[in-house]
Parts: C-alpha cells; sequence; structure tokens
C-alpha cells in the first residue's frame, strides 16, 4: 500500500432556498460590512475548531514515532544491506515527524488563520514526501504502524482541505465585499455628476433665456433702424451706387470695343518706337486697358500716340492690311477721347457725389448692433449645445447605473443566502 490520503465521502446537504429582500442602494454598504463580519467570524471560529481537531493528531504522530523509535522492527535476521536501508529509512521517518511534531500556531485574526494554514501545510507536505520515499520500508518492516500512520495523516489532509476550502470561500466574499464598496463609489460619482450637471443645465438655461431676451432687443434695435425713413434712403444710394457699376460696364465695352479696331498698329507701334518708361506705360494701358487710360492727364500723351501711330502707317515702318482703313479707325478713334474721357469723369463724379452723401449717415450703431446681435447668437448655440452635451451625460449615467446595481445583487448574492433586489433612487 502506498501512502496517500483518499477524499472523506461528502454528505449530500439539501440547498436552502434563497430568501428574497428588496433594499435600498443606501442600505448595501451596511449589509455588505455585516455579512463580511460575519463570514470572517464564521471562519475563524470554523477553522479554529478544525485547528483544535488537527493538534491531537499531530500529538498521536508524535507517539507512534517515539513507538517506533524503540522498536528495532526485528531486522537482526535479515540481509545486512537490506537491515542498512530499513534502519535508515526508519530514521529518517522519525526524524521528520518528530521535527514536524509540534503543535499549531492559536488563531485569533485572519493573519493567524493564514498563517496556520500554511505551517499545517507544510508539515503535510514534509511528512507525506518521507513517507512516500519510505512507503516500502513502512509496509513492510513496520507494518503494525503503517495503517494508523494512513489514518491519521488521512485525516489530517481532509481538515487541510476543508481549511483551504473555508480561506477560499472567505478570500472570495472579502474580493467580492472591495468589489461591492468600489460599484458603490462608481454609482454614487455618477449621482454626484448627474446631480452637478442638473446644476449646470439650469444655470445654462437661465442664460439661453437672457440670451434669447438680448437677441430679441437686438432684433427690434435693427428692425427699428431698417424701418427709418433714414436707412430706407442710405439703401436707395447704396441700390444706386451698384447700379453705377452696370453703367461702367457699359461704358468699358464701349471702349474696348473702339481701341479693338486699331489694337494692331498700336501693338506694331509699341515694338517699332523707342519711348521712354512713362510713354511704354501709358501705351500698354492703351492695348489691354483703355478705360483707365483715358484720363484729362494723359489726353495730351493719348494724341502724340496716335498722331505718330499715323505717321508710322503713313511711312510704312507699321504695316497693316488696310492702311485707309487703318487710318480711318485711329481718326474716330482720336475724335471719341473726348467723349469718353467725359463720360468716365461723369461716371466718377457720380460715384463720388453718391459715397459723399453715404458719408454723411451714421451707421456705426447699426454695426454694432449686428455685431452684438452675432456674438448674441453664437453664444446661444454655444449654450445649446452644453445643454445637450450634459443631458447626454446624464442618460448616459441613468443607463449604466442598473448594470452596476445588477452586479452588486449578483455579489451579494454569493455570500449570503437571500436574493437581494436594490432598488436606486437618485
Amino acid at each position: 500500500m502506498v501512502f496517500g490520503w483518499g477524499k472523506k465521502k461528502t454528505e449530500h446537504i439539501p440547498e436552502e432556498i434563497p430568501q428574497s429582500k428588496e433594499i435600498r442602494l443606501s442600505e448595501v454598504e451596511k449589509i455588505t460590512q455585516d455579512l463580511w463580519d460575519l463570514r470572517k467570524t464564521q471562519t475563524l471560529s470554523q477553522i479554529t475548531s478544525i485547528r483544535n481537531q488537527t493538534s491531537p493528531l499531530i500529538k498521536e504522530l508524535a507517539i507512534i514515532a517515539h513507538t517506533l523509535e524503540n522498536d528495532n522492527l526485528k531486522v537482526e535476521d535479515i540481509d545486512k544491506h537490506l537491515r542498512i536501508i530499513v534502519v535508515r529509512g526508519k530514521k529518517q521517518v522519525i526524524d521528520v515527524i518528530k521535527k514536524n511534531s509540534g503543535d499549531l500556531p492559536e488563531i485569533s485574526s485572519i493573519e493567524d488563520m493564514i498563517n496556520m494554514n500554511n505551517v499545517l501545510n507544510l508539515k503535510l507536505k514534509k511528512i507525506g514526501d518521507v513517507l512516500g520515499r519510505q512507503t516500502r520500508v513502512i509496509h513492510i518492516f513496520a507494518k503494525k504502524y503503517a495503517a494508523k500512520l494512513k489514518e491519521i495523516l488521512e485525516e489530517m489532509n481532509s481538515n487541510h482541505t476543508e481549511i483551504q476550502k473555508l480561506i477560499k470561500n472567505f478570500q472570495d466574499t472579502e474580493i467580492d465585499s472591495t468589489e461591492i464598496t468600489r460599484l458603490l463609489d462608481k454609482i454614487k460619482n455618477m449621482d454626484d455628476s448627474s446631480i452637478l450637471y442638473n446644476q449646470q443645465i439650469l444655470e445654462s438655461e437661465k442664460k439661453l433665456n437672457s440670451t434669447e431676451v438680448q437677441i430679441k432687443n437686438f432684433e427690434t434695435s435693427i428692425e427699428k433702424i431698417k424701418s427709418s425713413e433714414n436707412y430706407m434712403e442710405f439703401l436707395k444710394l447704396n441700390q444706386s451706387l451698384s447700379s453705377l457699376d452696370d453703367v461702367k460696364s457699359t461704358i468699358k465695352n464701349e471702349i474696348n470695343a473702339q481701341f479693338t479696331k486699331i489694337s494692331r498698329p498700336l501693338s506694331r507701334y509699341e515694338y517699332v518706337s523707342s519711348l521712354d518708361k512713362e510713354q511704354k506705360y501709358l501705351l500698354s494701358l492703351l492695348i489691354n486697358d483703355p478705360f483707365n487710360a483715358l484720363t484729362e492727364k494723359n489726353k495730351e500723351s493719348i494724341i502724340l500716340i496716335f498722331e505718330n501711330v499715323r505717321k508710322g502707317i503713313l511711312s510704312g515702318s507699321i504695316s497693316v492690311k488696310d492702311v485707309e482703313k487703318s487710318k480711318s479707325h485711329l481718326t474716330e478713334t482720336q475724335d471719341l477721347v473726348d467723349d469718353f474721357i467725359k463720360k468716365i469723369n461723369e461716371l466718377a463724379g457720380r460715384k463720388q457725389d453718391i459715397q459723399n452723401t453715404l458719408s454723411s449717415f451714421d451707421n456705426q450703431e447699426l454695426s454694432t448692433l449686428q455685431k452684438n446681435l452675432d456674438k448674441t447668437l453664437n453664444q446661444k448655440q454655444e449654450v445649446e449645445f452644453k445643454i445637450s452635451s450634459l443631458r447626454e451625460e446624464i442618460a448616459e449615467n441613468q443607463n449604466y447605473i442598473p448594470k452596476l446595481v445588477s452586479e452588486i445583487e449578483n455579489k451579494l448574492k454569493r455570500f449570503s443566502n437571500t436574493d437581494y433586489s436594490i432598488v436606486h433612487t437618485n
């Protein structure tokens, strides 16, 4: 027979039907602490009882070791070499049992409980190892001790297994208790956050109402200004100023169309003549943008350019397809210069008159009101976005808290015989 410990037959204990109880979330902390304290007291009591049952078994082992030490096992008649093995094996078993025959530590705290379990575990391991190595010696030459040793060690191992189970259950309870506390803190933080968010929403709604009043006042003031005769006149002048752009476009098209007729000889003149920087700029302007070239200041220079071009056509230095036609267009354009300048000047005069009149209107108040309105509208959007974000945060908390409550219910059920239903009110 080899040393080892079998399992005791476990009695079938009918499962208890868990009780159901409804509690408030605020009660969970106390219930958890009470349950933990109860489990601690029960565990210490149960393990102390098992420890007290195990101590006499260790003393029995010591007695057996002492008896075995005084028993020569009648090895005189066996082979000398075998006798050495038996004597050595016997001594090893006795030495290990003696060294591990000290009493188990007393228990008064959780730390003591863990320490006692470690001590018992070490005793069982060392004694079990030596008996395992010397199993043949014990069963053959010390047979009368083997059954008793096996019986004691089986009981000690069974006790040790029960102690480990109780410790494991207590540690699970401790973990659940710590986790419940963490979940309670998390729910409290969410509740506190929701309260804070609701306060911020109320403050933001007050600010929003104030902002909407400001917006309405600004809009009323702006509408009042815009409905005044003064502002209506201002709009008419702006409209007149805008219409001058069409007039300018018409004049510009007319001038461009006319100067297109002489664009070829003007371009040829640009290449064949030696002009100073100012004249070159004016000639380029006549070719590319005659509207801006036609001014009283440039009139004489423009006429001089036309005369030089005419001379170039006549002398042949400026080549054209049809000399007479080019001369005719040049004369026609030159005759229209005064009319074009007059139209440009009249347009500029009308534009200046309108701008002078517009400058007399004081639009500072309207401009300030419009800026304030735009700023307040932006503030309104920011406040509305903040309110929306806070409500989303509150909704997320409200959706998540029931999951945390359900976790707490499951953990409470694991170390109590009560099926708790937790009511959470914020």
